[in-house]
C-alpha cells in the first residue's frame, strides 16, 4: 500500500507522507522542535507506511538525545533495537541469519541502495551482508526519475526495508525484488508483485518475504479480484516460505481509491489480512541510549505528532473468515480474520535511523532521517525470522499457527502489549472524523495482535519442531 496520491501533513520544516508502513522525520541539530499542524491533502507518493519527512536532515547519524533536542522525538540506532528485542544473546551464539535469505519486494527500488547500505553499515559498525542481489523478474523497471515523488517515496521505502532487515539479521543474504509498476489501491501493481514473488518461490531464492505495502480491502472491485491475486501466498505455503506484510499506518481505517481520502469507518488492508500472511503491527519503544526500556511498549499511535491518522493498522477482514489458528481468540475477532498477528517498533517518536543517498521529487536530499510505520516493523520481523530459520536449519513456513500456540501456552518469547490503541481522528472536506480503533488488552487484541517479541526466547521456540 504504498500508493500514489498521499496525505501530507505540513509542519515547521516538516512534511508527513502517508505510505502504508513507513514514516520518517529529520532535522538539523539545533533545529526547531517539530510541531505538525493540521493536515493538508496533496499528491506525493505511495503508501507502504506512514512516513514523516523534514526538509532538513543530519549529515551524520544523530544520537537519541540529539533527535529529542532538535525534533522533539526519539530516534534509535541498530544496537538499541538489538538490545530491546534481546537479539544480542543470539548473535553471541553465531545466530545472525547466516545461510538464510530475506526477500524484500518493492516497486521500482532505489538508485543508491548499495551505497546507502554500505554507509549505514559503516556508521553503525555492521558487516555487509554476505550476499546482496537485485532482480526484476516481473519486467524491466523504469529508470529512476528524481522529479517523480512516487518513485522517490518507493526508493525511501526500499532503503528502510533493506537497512533494517539487515540491522536485525546482519548475517543473512538480502534479495531485493523490484517490480515495474507502482502498487496503489485495488488491483494495480499486484499482478507484477505476484509474478515476482512466484518467481522467487519457484526458483528457491529466499526464506522469508517482507512486504511493506497494502491496499484497503474495499478498494478492490470485487472480492474475487482480490482472491485471484493469492497464488504466491499459496505457493509460499507449499514451499515453507514465510510471508510477512505491514498492517498499515492509518489505524483502524484505510485510504480510498482516490488515495487522498480515508474511509470514515473501520477498514482493513490486504495482503496483511490474508490468512496465509503474518500481519505485522506497530508498537512504540521507549529506550535509553543503551537500548534499555524506560517504559513498557505501547501501541504505535502518533496521532498527536501528525495531527491526523498515523497509527498501527488493525481490525477485522471483510474478505477472509477466521482462520483456525485464531479460533482461540474468537471472542476478539468473531467470524473474521483479525490483524495484526504480532507487532514491532513502528513509531515515529521512537523511529529508526535510515541513510538516504539520493535526491527525490518529494523534497528529500542525501542524509540521515528518522523513519517509522509498520513498514519498519515488517523488515524488523523478517530479520528475526531469518535468525530463527538459521537456528532451525530449515525454513519456518507460515508462522501464525505456531505463534498463536506459543501465546496460548504463555511463551516468554511472545510479550503482551497492554497499553494504547489505534483510534484515529482526521479532517477531510472540512469535516472531522474519528474512527474508533481497538485498545490493547491482556492477550490478543486488534491493535498489537499477540504482542511483541523477546527474540532470545522466541527464536528457539520457533526453531523447535512442533510438539
Amino acid at each position: 500500500m504504498r500508493s500514489r496520491p498521499v496525505s501530507i501533513v505540513a509542519g515547521i520544516g516538516l512534511v508527513a507522507v502517508s505510505v502504508l508502513g513507513s514514516t520518517a522525520v529529520a532535522a538539523e541539530p539545533g533545529g526547531a522542535t517539530v510541531r505538525p499542524r493540521a493536515a493538508a491533502v496533496g499528491r506525493v507518493a505511495p503508501r507502504p507506511s506512514a512516513r514523516l519527512l523534514a526538509r532538513r536532515h543530519w549529515q551524520a547519524p544523530p544520537t537519541t538525545a540529539q533527535c529529542q533536542a532538535s525534533t522533539g522525538v526519539s530516534c534509535y540506532a541498530p544496537s538499541q533495537l538489538q538490545r530491546a528485542y534481546n537479539l544480542k544473546p543470539l548473535y553471541k551464539r553465531g545466530l545472525t541469519g547466516r545461510g538464510r535469505t530475506i526477500v524484500i519486494v518493492v516497486p521500482f527500488g532505489s538508485p543508491t541502495i548499495r551505497q546507502d547500505l554500505k554507509q549505514f553499515n559503516r556508521a553503525f559498525g555492521l558487516p555487509d551482508p554476505p550476499g546482496f542481489r537485485i532482480i526484476a523478474p516481473a519486467g524491466k523497471v523504469p529508470a529512476f526519475d528524481p522529479r517523480d515523488p512516487e518513485m522517490a517515496a518507493w526508493a525511501e521505502e526500499t532503503t528502510l526495508d533493506v537497512q533494517w532487515a539487515h540491522a536485525v539479521a546482519p548475517g543473512a543474504d538480502i534479495l531485493l525484488v523490484v517490480t515495474p509498476v507502482s502498487e496503489t489501491q485495488g488491483v494495480q501493481g499486484f499482478p507484477e508483485i505476484v509474478k515476482a514473488e512466484n518467481h522467487v518461490i519457484d526458483h528457491d531464492l529466499g526464506d522469508v518475504i517482507s512486504q511493506s505495502f497494502g491496499a484497503t480491502e474495499e478498494t478492490f472491485p470485487t472480492a474475487q479480484s482480490l482472491l485471484r491475486l493469492r497464488s504466491a501466498f499459496k505457493n509460499a505455503r507449499e514451499h515453507d516460505v514465510t510471508v510477512l506484510a505491514a498492517s498499515g499506518d492509518t489505524g483502524a481505517t484505510g485510504f480510498k481509491r482516490n488515495l487522498t481520502d480515508l474511509y470514515t469507518s473501520r477498514a482493513n488492508s490486504w495482503p496483511s489480512s490474508d490468512p496465509l500472511v503474518t500481519s505485522v503491527g506497530g508498537t512504540q519503544l521507549h529506550l535509553d541510549a543503551k537500548g534499555r526500556r524506560t517504559a513498557p511498549d505501547n501501541v504505535w499511535n502518533d496521532q498527536k505528532l501528525f495531527g491526523t491518522a498515523a497509527a498501527s493498522g488493525g481490525g477485522r477482514s471483510r474478505i477472509f473468515a477466521r482462520p483456525s489458528y485464531q479460533d482461540g481468540v474468537r471472542r476478539v475477532v468473531g467470524e473474521h480474520r483479525g490483524t495484526p498477528d504480532v507487532a514491532m517498533s513502528a513509531a515515529v517518536d521512537g523511529g529508526v535511523l535510515v541513510r538516504i543517498g539520493f535526491s527525490g521529487g518529494d523534497g528529500i536530499t542525501p542524509g540521515w532521517y528518522i523513519f517509522g510505520g509498520t513498514s519498519a516493523a515488517t523488515p524488523e520481523l523478517a530479520g528475526v525470522v531469518a535468525v530463527a530459520a538459521q537456528a532451525a536449519g530449515r525454513r519456518l513456513g507460515l508462522l501464525n499457527p505456531r505463534l498463536y500456540e506459543l501465546a496460548r501456552r504463555g511463551s516468554p518469547g511472545v510479550v503482551d502489549v497492554t497499553r494504547g490503541d489505534n483510534t484515529v481522528t482526521f479532517t477531510q472536506h472540512g469535516r472531522t472524523f474519528t474512527v474508533t480503533g481497538f485498545p490493547a488488552r491482556p492477550g490478543y487484541d486488534l491493535s498489537s495482535g499477540l504482542g511483541t517479541i523477546d527474540a532470545a526466547r522466541l527464536v528457539p521456540e520457533l526453531a523447535r519442531s512442533d510438539d
